[in-house]
């Protein structure tokens, strides 16, 4: 899979024909076409140029040579051969290596006929380039030269990218189409600079997925997450330009630096080893601390022990690159036990200096100079902000609340710090009030807006990603590296398509537009409630408890809610589905990992749990239906059942033990659901959507009105065991009825809309609809809202009432007003109307003033409530607020901020809803247009969707969609 960023000016030219031999596995090569004569030939006239290291050099420029051998071999079935420097040169050579690590490239850039000045002495950068008459008897040669080792393995990959060896060839299955010849161009390119100096992923959780395929699967032979394993990590980070990992610690796991041969993997790979937030340097209590033997992890009481501990392993890793963090909790996630909260900045100061202490002792460089972090997470960020000295040289890593909402930021003053900062950010956890362990449904336009607040503020030394098990969080994992290697290829308006895009690079350009429909309602659903959450609220350890599953919120009542999701998702569902029918054979196995799995499984547990929903709801009623939804919902757990198996089972068992899907430890769980007695004799009844009744008790639809035409509909069902006969009829006929007659078991439904053009004039026409079956009948009440004025086509542009209701999406303002440098962004891809407005970037002091305005129509008056839902950001410093302003006419301004407790009930509402809700009251006082302002007050604020209830509003999860005519 290529990566969307600038790889670099290489070009791939080559035709393939070829086909295998069925009897000898023998590749052909029929046709290809001849290569630009400027071209460097890897591959051409069925030969492979040889691959020339020193053996002096680093040992990860040897590993990554034969790493690029084997993908020469993947790309045209000839594998190249990786020779010495110190031999005799050979005739089409690639010279691959450090700028002094490989002799032949010293000879060049002494001899002038290299140029490194853009290069030396920087960081992991490299220089592609040709080389004519490098040696005596030699026309040319292919030179990868790099700043340091890591700078060498990426100019290397890079180059196995563009051939067509995706980062994901191993982890996702992704094919590698052969080729009959292979040339670079001759042209010198020159690496950027990372944005980010540390950047990599925090594997985690690891209990359901990456431990037992590790275990059983892949790594018997260690029974756990060994060198093997990490081997196969190593290389896709260093693929994704990554240069560092924080290995998996849940007490499942074997302690990484216990485990013989991993520290020394990750020294060959030149792969950083960083740890969380909870291991002092290094050190993981959750699996290598023995309480038996050792004590409390208690720093006041045990301090020796812990010490002693924390010595032997800097003692023990000091030789490798790693990055320290500097850190005093309890066991595991919890926070440090037997010190009063008056103490606990002097003891955590004094854990930071005994620990610097052990670096200096162990590690032969000025303590300035050897990479530590500080990971104010959770209590700890509490523990920092009352005062804590920090030395300035430690890296500063702002957390986000698990939920992909960043903590806290530096302020003007922590930017000067030396040490600088950097971010952890999570698309996988397991916590309260809710886990989300299985599919990856972080929306990238939010992680992107979240790290470019934090890149905006400095945070761009230290990149932490906590990926759960790599798999199946592929994408988001691409995305976030690509963007922490090369921010500035970025912006609001690609972070959402980027992944769409990059798959249909890999599965086929004509897929483009279904790829992007896919991923953009995957992700706009995912936001509105992930699919790990539709068992309720507050169910983190749902792996474990036997609770009643219940309700979310998503309505069948109203505005379709309920249902449109489940359409949505099965239409999605489909069109993966479609495209995975398509594919040829060697692309359906990464397809159905990258998407059809997160797509097909996430339309599957929301089916049964909104089947779950409905059935309940339905039983309320009294519906037939009610007993039949029962099975299905028992259909959608086994075809997720069956679905992850064939996940697991996939390429003959490859990643068998990788994937668990929620609802099945300890033992399958479903929904609660009710049965119905139903009679032996024909009953039902009707139900009317979004609907009440008159004063009289007949059931009612919700108005219709002209300038925003509707669809409701009546619902028709059966109450007993027998089927019903039913007819229906309008009194009236500019009343539309999608069918007027029907026989069902279950449930009917009649679509009800109005021919305006035959509707009489006026704000009350009134009208009916009877419903018969057997000796009973009902009759529904319609009302028509069709005044001769205003004209529909003076009301063009505006946000109009409908059904008593204003629904706004922010970024549709009319016009905005923006002082000094405040800015207004629309971010595509995130909120309630998968289109937020961001008020003010995040570096602004103040508000100024600005605002954006919205002209709004109603036609009644009177006292009016506004809901207004917001992202719930955090500020970005204790010096700022999340403030915003209001104000509707000329009525009072408010201001409203989103400021709650962290792991309060509230910041928990807030997260699983993806939602900061503010509502207020206002005096509409006569119909008509009216305006709303919203005012950037502190920075960076996102509003996501507005309403506006004139008594309207019925029980919802997220309203009525936008009302803009």
């Amino acid at each position: 899979m290529k990566s969307l960023r600038k790889l670099h000016l290489f070009a791939v030219w080559s035709i393939i024909l070829a086909f295998t031999s069925p009897a000898l596995g023998e590749v052909r090569i029929v046709e290809q076409l001849a290569a630009q004569e400027s071209g460097f030939p890897i591959f051409n006239d069925g030969s492979a140029a040889r691959l020339v290291v020193d053996s002096h050099d680093a040992t990860l420029v040897d590993k990554v040579a034969r790493l690029f051998a084997q993908d020469i071999e993947r790309v045209t079935r000839q594998k190249a051969k990786v020779v010495d420097a110190a031999q005799t040169f050979p005739e089409r050579s690639i010279l691959i290596g450090t700028i002094d690590g490989n002799q032949r490239i010293r000879q060049l850039v002494e001899s002038g006929k290299l140029d490194v000045s853009d290069i030396e002495g920087k960081w992991e950068r490299y220089i592609v380039q040709t080389v004519a008459n490098p040696f005596p008897g030699v026309e040319q040669v292919l030179v990868i030269v790099g700043s340091d080792r890591r700078g060498a393995a990426y100019g290397v990959l890079s180059i196995s990218e563009a051939m067509g060896v995706s980062p994901w060839y191993y982890w996702a299955d992704v094919p590698v189409e052969r080729k009959a010849a292979v040339f670079v161009t001759g042209e010198r390119e020159v690496s950027p600079a990372p944005t980010v100096r540390y950047r990599g992923i925090f594997l985690n959780d690891e209990d359901w997925g990456l431990q037992p395929w590790a275990a059983q699967t892949f790594e018997p032979e260690v029974g756990d997450i060994g060198p093997r394993t990490y081997e196969k990590v190593f290389e896709l980070l260093l693929r994704l330009k990554a240069n560092m990992v924080a290995p998996a610690m849940h007490e499942c796991t074997q302690a990484f630096f216990t485990v013989p041969g991993n520290m020394e993997m990750a020294d060959d790979y030149g792969i950083m080893i960083t740890t969380s937030h909870c291991e002092p340097l290094l050190y993981n209590n959750a699996s290598e601390w023995d309480k038996a033997t050792q004590g409390e992890w208690n720093y006041q009481e045990n301090k020796h022990e812990i010490v002693r501990s924390l010595d032997e392993r800097v003692a023990q890793a000091a030789g490798n690159e790693n990055i320290y963090t500097i850190a005093l909790r309890g066991m595991h996630d919890e926070g440090m036990i037997g010190v009063e909260d008056s103490s606990k900045v002097k003891v955590l100061e004094q854990a930071a200096l005994d620990q610097r202490r052990i670096l200096a002792k162990h590690i032969d460089r000025p303590i300035e100079e050897i990479p530590q972090i500080f990971v104010p997470y959770k209590e700890v960020l509490g523990i920092y902000e009352q005062g804590m000295k920090l030395p300035e040289e430690i890296t500063i890593v702002w957390p986000d609340d698990n939920y992909g909402y960043i903590k806290k930021l530096s302020n003007s003053e922590e930017r000067k710090r030396s040490g600088g900062s950097g971010v952890y950010y999570h698309i996988s956890y397991l916590g309260w009030p809710n886990d989300y362990l299985w599919l990856n449904s972080t929306p990238p336009a939010l992680m992107y807006s979240e790290l470019q607040r934090a890149y905006s503020l400095g945070a761009d030394k230290y990149w932490l990603l906590n990926v759960g098990d790599i798999k199946p969080g592929e994408m988001g994992m691409q995305q976030f590296l690509d963007m922490a290697w090369d921010f500035s290829s970025f912006d609001f308006g690609m972070a959402h398509d980027y992944q769409a895009k990059q798959l249909a690079q890999l599965f086929g350009e004509k897929y483009t537009e279904d790829l992007a429909y896919i991923f953009d309602r995957y992700y706009y659903h995912g936001f509105l409630r992930k699919p790990e959450f539709m068992t309720g609220d507050y169910r983190w350890n749902s792996l474990f408890e036997k609770e009643d599953i219940k309700d979310v919120g998503f309505s069948f009542e109203s505005y379709d809610e309920a249902e449109n999701r489940l359409a949505e998702y099965q239409r999605i569902a489909d069109k993966a589905e479609g495209i995975l029918e398509e594919l040829p054979p060697e692309k359906k196995a990464a397809f159905f990992q990258l998407v059809y799995y997160p797509v097909k499984g996430a339309m599957l547990y929301n089916s049964q749990m909104l089947l779950g929903s409905k059935n309940r709801w339905y039983a309320t009623q009294g519906r037939a239906s009610a007993n039949g939804l029962v099975s299905l919902i028992v259909q959608s757990q086994q075809a997720l059942a069956h679905l992850t198996e064939e996940y697991n089972s996939l390429l003959d068992g490859k990643w068998k033990g990788m994937m668990t899907a929620p609802g099945f430890l300890p033992e399958p769980q479903l929904p609660l659901t009710d049965t119905v007695s139903l009679a032996d004799e024909p009953q039902w009844d009707v139900f009317v959507e979004e609907g009440g009744s008159d004063e009289n008790g007949k059931p009612k639809l919700p108005t219709f009105s002209k300038y925003t035409p509707s669809e409701y509909a009546i619902e028709v069902f059966s109450k007993s065991l027998k089927s019903i006969h039913w007819s229906a009829k309008a009194t009236n006929e500019w009343i539309l009825l999608s069918r007027t007659q029907g026989e069902t078991y279950g449930t009917d439904r009649v679509a009800v809309s109005i021919d305006w053009e035959q509707a009489p004039v006026g704000e009350a026409v009134g009208g009916s609809i009877v419903i018969e079956s057997g000796e009973e009948r009902r009759e529904i009440e319609v009302s028509v809202f069709n005044p001769a004025s205003p004209n529909a086509a003076d009301l063009e542009g505006l946000f109009v009432e409908n059904a008593g209701v204003v629904s706004i999406a922010p970024a549709d303002f009319q016009r905005k007003e923006e002082h000094g440098e405040v800015t207004f962004q629309v971010i595509e891809g995130l909120g309630y109307s998968n289109k937020a407005l961001q008020l003010g970037s995040s570096v602004l002091d103040e508000g100024n003033g600005s605002y954006v305005e919205y002209d709004f129509y109603t036609f009644s008056s009177g006292t009016a409530t506004v809901k207004v839902f917001m992202l719930p950001l955090f500020a970005k410093d204790r010096e700022h607020g999340t403030r915003y302003g209001i104000q509707v006419d000329d009525t009072e301004y408010r201001v409203f901020d989103n400021d709650v407790k962290e792991y309060s009930m509230d910041w928990a509402h807030n997260v699983m809803r993806n939602a900061a809700i503010n509502s207020f009251e206002v005096a509409i006082d006569e119909p008509g247009r009216h305006t709303l302002k919203i005012f950037c007050e502190d920075p960076g604020m996102i509003v996501q969707k507005v309403l506006i209830d004139l008594g309207g509003l019925k029980p919802s999860y997220h309203g009525p969609e936008s009302t803009l005519k």
